[in-house]
């Protein structure tokens, strides 16, 4: 009986008793507050405090909201982290790769200056005595034959910078075999590897301009790859993934 009064007195209150317990009548309250008073005599911000205060489910979705879309912040954070690490584990893997390649070639021949053979014994000796893995250019060339001079001077530059290619030059009287290579056909760039010829080109200097440099030598034999990669070139690179990474 007492409690069925109760429940009448709740309903009775303003007829519209929403919540039970503490917590509801205090938002009860305060929502009644809301709704009583003068709405011109409340300041907006105090107004708005109120209602806030009196629509807890309200607030609570809003958390809940917020919540969510914290989360889903966190989990997209992740995914860009995780992608990132993904990449920075490339770098790394490339960066060891290139060092191990390094280390590897700093084990075998280098050589860095252009070797004057002198016979062609010393000719064929160098192409069949010398490391598989090594290129070697030869020039054939004679004194005052035009463009011998300026390839000599620019495989003496490009030994410096490429010193894991053997780079060799021999007068054509020296060879042994003077009649292949007459006047006409100089300056001659022969490419060998592992015993065999790769690439032959006859009145090279035909391939430049008038006038022409290391560069120009370069550029040429790295469109018929017949050039690795140079050193320190390769070395700024991994330099600069290193600090890519950092």
């Amino acid at each position: 009986m007492e409690e069925a009064k109760s429940l009448s007195l709740e309903e009775d209150f303003e007829g519209q008793a929403t919540h039970t317990g503490p917590k509801g009548v205090i938002n009860d309250w305060r929502k009644f507050k809301l709704e009583s008073e003068d709405s011109d005599s409340i300041p907006p911000s105090k107004k708005e405090i109120l209602r806030q205060m009196s629509s807890p489910q309200s607030r609570n979705s809003k958390d809940s909201k917020e919540r969510v879309s914290r989360k889903m912040s966190i989990q997209e954070y992740e995914l860009i982290h995780k992608e990132k690490e993904d990449e920075n584990c490339l770098r790394k893997y490339r960066r060891q790769c290139m060092q191990d390649m390094h280390q590897k070639l700093s084990f075998g021949p280098r050589y860095g200056f252009v070797y004057e053979l002198e016979t062609g014994e010393q000719f064929l000796e160098t192409i069949e005595k010398e490391q598989k893995i090594t290129t070697i250019i030869v020039h054939i060339y004679e004194d005052g034959v035009k463009g011998c001079d300026a390839l000599n001077n620019s495989l003496t530059c490009l030994a410096a910078e490429y010193p894991i290619v053997k780079f060799c030059k021999i007068k054509a009287s020296n060879t042994g075999a003077g009649d292949r290579f007459s006047l006409d056909v100089l300056p001659t760039l022969l490419v060998y590897k592992g015993g065999e010829l790769i690439s032959n080109f006859i009145s090279v200097a035909e391939q430049f301009a008038e006038e022409f440099f290391a560069g120009d030598v370069e550029s040429f034999l790295n469109e018929y790859g017949l050039l690795p990669e140079r050193e320190v070139h390769a070395l700024e690179h991994t330099k600069i993934e290193e600090e890519d990474i950092e």
